[in-house]
């Protein structure tokens, strides 16, 4: 659980943990390198790179590294790219927390005790608004890149339930080559079973996944009442996905045309648990802004939370609606409590929202994930399910993850968004607020400030 570590009372100290004495103390900030060792044995050195900043405060990290693996050198252009990793501990340290009347503490194991008030270290103020920063990474445009980290072992599957290696892409376009858009894809085997659905988006790109390679036998494509089916030819893997991942990427004509959907609906759905306060504080005090910027118009938001068995509630849910001033107002009433171990009711809350989120069956579909918890191991297929919900209805998952995010974390997020047509995003160290945050396996990514990162999402999803 991640705590900000400020000065507190004697009060807060007794009153916890009966005894006496406490200072204030800050979190190490990570190194920009770290070893990593392959598969062969051997150990490189990845530098974080250096950032520059523009007049308005946007900076550019860099993250490339020469990395010489296997024989194979790596860059983040999506083409080739070799054992991109960066060891960040983003681990549990072992550290008791506990939360008592606004006071914070926590106990090493040792009888030791570190407390505090949740805030400004100097006036107890919460940090200003619109500071939370972040990066973006699409592993669906940056395809030969993922592989390749699947290829060296760098990150592995199933994810929780997840296998985003097989996968089939398609674009759909008119004779003249207008994107149908909002047409139902489905992967089909031999035997005539539907693998897997999804729905074409503005590009008229759909992604469908199998459970292994080779066997997906056609894909149907379904719009304006009509269907069209399209046999997939046996496909020759190349020495960079071999026996790892096997891509399809079929073009194809549709005679029928289709329709742009005037609705949005977004969801918001948070991991409200204790170490959660940051993100808690970020979207209690961006949810009007990012609703004036977007507009409701045609947009309809939900907000939902979650927790774990045992806490105060495992999920609290708020329907559709655009009725911003009321829905702040429950917004407001939630705080980041609870928690206390690793995994958290991911499952549950996705099983809700994504099978029964009372979605608008003609509407853009975005859901950010906002956490930092892995799901519960043993939930692997309510996961799978949830998952395939979402792709069926056009669902695009967006997960946003936080700090004290562990690697598991990461490959479980990157493989929601892979197989929903989202994107991935995370927080960086760069706003200086909070724990330290997991540098993620990519290439090249530049660092904005969270809002700005949501909106330009939102925007470009709509249609």
């Amino acid at each position: 659980m991640k705590i900000h570590k400020f000065m507190c009372t004697l009060t807060a100290i007794t009153l916890l943990v009966g005894t006496v004495g406490c200072a204030a103390e800050s979190s190490e900030t990570p190194s920009a390198k770290s070893d990593i060792t392959n598969d062969s044995g051997i150990a490189a050195g990845v530098d974080k790179g250096e950032k520059s900043t523009d007049k308005y405060g946007t900076s550019e990290k860099t993250a490339k590294s020469e990395i010489d693996t296997a024989g194979s050198s790596g860059k983040a252009d999506g083409d080739s790219v070799g054992n991109e990793a960066y060891d960040a501990d983003g681990k549990d340290d072992g550290v008791t927390d506990f939360v008592e009347e606004g006071f914070v503490a926590e106990g090493d194991g040792d009888g030791d005790v570190r407390c505090g008030i949740e805030g400004d270290i100097n006036n107890n103020e919460p940090p200003e608004p619109g500071q939370l920063t972040a990066g973006e990474w699409n592993d669906n445009d940056n395809r030969g890149f993922f592989s390749n980290l699947v290829k060296s072992g760098n990150i592995t599957f199933p994810s929780y339930g997840i296998d985003p290696r097989y996968r089939t892409m398609v674009t759909v376009t008119t004779d003249d080559g207008t994107p149908v858009v909002n047409a139902k894809s489905r992967l089909i085997d031999s035997s005539g079973n539907v693998l897997w659905s999804s729905v074409t988006d503005k590009q008229g790109r759909a992604y469908m996944f199998s459970s292994d390679k080779g066997v997906a036998a056609s894909v149907e494509i379904e719009s304006g009442g009509k269907k069209q089916s399209y046999k997939i030819e046996n496909t020759k893997s190349d020495s960079q996905t071999s026996n790892i991942t096997e891509d399809v990427e079929l073009k194809l004509t549709f005679s029928a045309g289709s329709k742009a959907y005037k609705q949005t609906d977004i969801m918001f759905i948070v991991d409200s648990t204790g170490s959660m306060a940051d993100e808690m504080f970020f979207l209690q005090s961006e949810f009007s802004a990012i609703s004036s910027d977007i507009g409701t118009d045609g947009t309809r938001y939900s907000i939902n939370f979650y927790r774990d068995e045992g806490d105060e509630y495992v999920t609290r849910r708020y329907d559709f609606t655009d009725d911003i001033s009321n829905l702040q107002k429950n917004l407001n009433k939630e705080s980041a409590v609870g928690g206390g171990d690793t995994p958290e009711a991911v499952a549950k809350i996705l099983s809700e929202t994504m099978i029964d989120g009372g979605w608008s069956d003609e509407s853009v579909k975005i859901a950010f994930l906002i956490f930092d918890a892995p799901p519960h191991k043993g939930t692997e297929n309510e996961i799978l399910s949830a998952v395939k919900a979402a792709s069926e209805k056009g669902i695009r998952i967006i997960p946003v993850v936080s700090s004290n995010g562990e690697r598991d974390t990461e490959v479980f997020a990157r493989s929601l968004a892979i197989t929903t047509g989202g994107t991935y995003v995370f927080l960086t160290d760069d706003s200086g607020i909070g724990d330290s945050h997991l540098e993620p396996i990519i290439g090249d990514y530049k660092v904005e400030k969270l809002y700005d990162i949501i909106i330009r999402i939102i925007k470009n999803y709509k249609q």
